[in-house]
């Protein structure tokens, strides 16, 4: 059996995280219709040069992220990893759908949308020879049942030292992944980071994607200060020394 891996990802904000809201939302911001939470791709764009990186970049501020929002997608976050990490050339974008049906309609209703198409037109005709990026990787996700929608991250602290930290928690099985599940979800866990205040933009379970049974959630900090000392805390916080030690979890914790 293979042991529970954990991949943690510091990267900053690129360009966006409006704190818009779809019309059909309820005063709380929430959609008002019978969904029970939110569906999460989050893209990842790796690239071989500076080249591919700024086409795809144009493409996703000019093009990409106008025609999600003419949909009524909103709150959509674009990362890049901090150059002190000294990561590969990639980008990450973090859409949410209202539905598995929004997520489904995306490509389609991009394709139909002319401004989306002439704003976009180098990165979406570029040629076999001069592709825009080197792979493009693809994972979907559900909300968790203790945070079934998206939270635009509330960081006063300059742009530039803010902390965004996407983690990725992979389970030997997929009974060790149910059990991490509700580990967060019944057993407290995120409960216990809203009461640190982690800050966290969401929590969701891996549908599909190059790495399963897994799960990922992403937390923010004003600052690298910041985001150690809060994770100080929680390594010695009460709550999470006894839930760690509950039998059932044991061998679905990172």
């Amino acid at each position: 059996m293979k042991s529970l891996a954990s991949f943690i990802l510091i990267i900053g904000l690129l360009f966006t995280f409006s704190c818009e809201q779809m019309n059909s939302n309820d005063s709380a911001g929430h959609p008002s219709s019978e969904h029970a939470g939110e569906f999460y791709q989050l893209k990842t764009y790796i690239f071989d040069t500076d080249e591919q990186e700024q086409i795809t970049d144009s493409y996703l501020k000019q093009a990409f992220l106008p025609g999600l929002k003419r949909l009524g997608i909103n709150n959509i976050g674009v990362f890049k990893p901090r150059p002190e990490t000294n990561s590969p050339k990639k980008i990450y974008v973090l859409i949410p759908f209202s539905s598995l049906a929004q997520f489904l309609n995306l490509e389609e209703s991009l394709a139909q949308d002319e401004t989306h198409m002439t704003a976009g037109a180098e990165y979406i005709n570029a040629g076999y020879q001069s592709p825009p990026y080197k792979r493009l990787e693809s994972t979907l996700m559900k909300a968790f049942e203790d945070m079934p929608f998206l939270q635009v991250p509330q960081l006063d602290s300059p742009r530039k030292d803010r902390i965004y930290e996407l983690r990725s928690y992979e389970s030997p099985t997929e009974l060790y992944h149910k059990k991490k599940v509700e580990m967060f979800n019944a057993g407290g866990e995120v409960k216990l980071f809203k009461s640190l205040d982690f800050n966290a933009v969401f929590y969701a379970a891996v549908i599909s994607g190059s790495k399963m049974p897994n799960l990922m959630y992403m937390t923010t900090f004003a600052n690298q200060a910041s985001r150690d000392a809060h994770w100080d805390t929680f390594r010695k916080s009460p709550q999470w020394l006894k839930l760690k030690a509950v039998t059932k979890y044991l061998n679905s914790v990172s």
